[in-house]
């Protein structure tokens, strides 16, 4: 029997086209590309969380703040409403001024802030894996760090000033230290969580602690890190301004003691105000990154996944 160019005699019909034969095809190929759709759609609606999230934080915190005013009854020479602030800042002719003011302090504030939430959140980091990997060291260290945490750090901060100096090293310390040791809790025993199945079998292929800790444990202490940045940054906040109040003398802290002494109210709330705005951003800003780092290393811990 002769055969064709697309089959033989025992197949006359000869190959399937490429992509799978008739509606069966098609049929296959549909589910993969509404796969794709509902997958991207998740991933921007898990994005957008901590947008909503932002908003609706606000939204609480100015009804809070409004409900407050009213329950209470205080002076209005005192107590500035929502609306006073925002005609602080953004009415009147004075108010570029005003901005100017409040955006220059917060700026040192922020860095302040910034670097000791830097500082904190790696030196976390870097003891928990110390106390995973040694048992010996956290038996240790853990009693000190427990001493530490006891003493107020009102009463550290002359201490810690007069060690590391006032200007931008003392205040990373004194920030930091507000982040350590919560996050090194929360780092301990997320890298404690690590699967040991997993832990045993990378032994047994001839890796070593640091391997076990880098392959195994880091990975899955990455939803306790994203937990402790996000915790950290309200905390960075709160020491850097302390800082400002009890050494440095500089930053919205400062001015913010300041302006009780000068009565400068509106100065006051409205740095309350742009620094809560500030700290809840920070906030979800760090939860939207945390989304986007579970989902490519830890995609079944992910948000809302």
């Amino acid at each position: 029997m002769s055969t064709t160019a697309w089959g033989s005699a025992t197949d006359p019909a000869g190959p399937p086209p490429a992509g799978g034969t008739g509606a069966a095809g098609g049929a296959g190929a549909a589910p993969d590309r509404g796969d794709a759709v509902r997958h991207r759609a998740a991933g921007a609606a898990r994005l957008l969380r901590p947008l909503t999230n932002l908003v609706t934080t606000l939204a609480a915190v100015i009804a809070l703040w409004i409900v407050f005013l009213q329950v209470y009854d205080l002076d209005p020479l005192v107590a500035k409403s929502p609306a006073d602030v925002w005609r602080y800042l953004f009415e009147g002719a004075q108010a570029a001024e005003h901005r100017s003011i409040v955006a220059s302090g917060l700026g040192r504030t922020l860095l302040d802030a910034g670097l000791g939430f830097a500082a904190g959140l790696a030196a976390a980091a870097a003891v928990a894996l110390v106390f995973v990997l040694s048992r010996s060291v956290e038996q240790a260290l853990l009693p000190i760090a427990v001493v530490v945490r006891s003493v107020p750090l009102v009463a550290m901060t002359p201490l810690i000033t007069l060690i590391f100096g006032r200007d931008l090293l003392g205040t990373t310390v004194i920030s930091g230290l507000v982040v350590f040791f919560p996050a090194l809790v929360t780092m301990t025993f997320g890298l404690r969580s690590a699967s040991r199945q997993a832990a045993d079998l990378c032994r047994a292929y001839g890796g070593g602690d640091w391997t076990v800790a880098r392959k195994v444990m880091l990975p899955s202490a990455v939803p306790a890190f994203f937990a402790s940045a996000r915790v950290g940054v309200p905390g960075a906040l709160i020491g850097a301004m302390l800082a400002e109040w009890l050494s440095t003398g500089k930053g919205l802290g400062y001015a913010m003691l300041q302006d009780s002494s000068t009565f400068d109210y509106d100065h006051l709330w409205a740095s309350v105000a742009v620094l809560t705005a500030v700290s809840a951003l920070a906030y979800n800003a760090i939860a939207a990154v945390e989304t986007l780092a579970l989902a490519r290393f830890a995609p079944d811990t992910r948000p809302g996944g």
